[in-house]
């Protein structure tokens, strides 16, 4: 049953990402004025995108499952940052909390890894 619910939550957790993702790809142009908007350069929209799809589904999958997640941790804290952390509107401190959250879960897939439904599951040897 654990093996379940860890890659239900690893599908869950890397979900966000991936629609995010799509989403990007199909407003390149808004989405990289907004991005200028916070001083931050929109080329970066192309390996942000690139991020965005590979990292989740490495984390999905189960390879190098605790080196993508520490990537998106540290991701999700810069964009917190970076993005959300005008207080003064409520929903850029839910935002930033939410991000802030899963950075929080992303770690705790870097702290104990991934059960057996995953690529880099240790194999079991029995010695005869």
């Amino acid at each position: 049953m654990s093996n379940i619910f860890d890659l239900l939550g690893r599908i869950l957790i890397s979900s966000l990402f991936l629609i995010s993702a799509y989403n990007k790809l199909f407003s390149i142009d808004g989405t990289m004025g907004w991005m200028e908007g916070y001083g931050v350069p929109g080329l970066l929209i192309y390996p942000t995108i690139v991020l965005e799809i590979i990292l989740p589904l490495f984390v999905i999958v189960g390879y190098k499952a605790r080196t993508s997640s520490a990537l998106l941790a540290i991701f999700c804290i810069l964009t917190a940052f970076i993005f959300h952390f005008d207080f003064s509107e409520q929903i850029q401190l839910i935002l930033f909390l939410k991000n802030i959250s899963l950075a929080g879960g992303f770690l705790f897939i870097v702290a104990n890894g991934t059960k057996d439904w995953s690529i880099d599951r240790k194999k079991k040897y029995v010695r005869l």
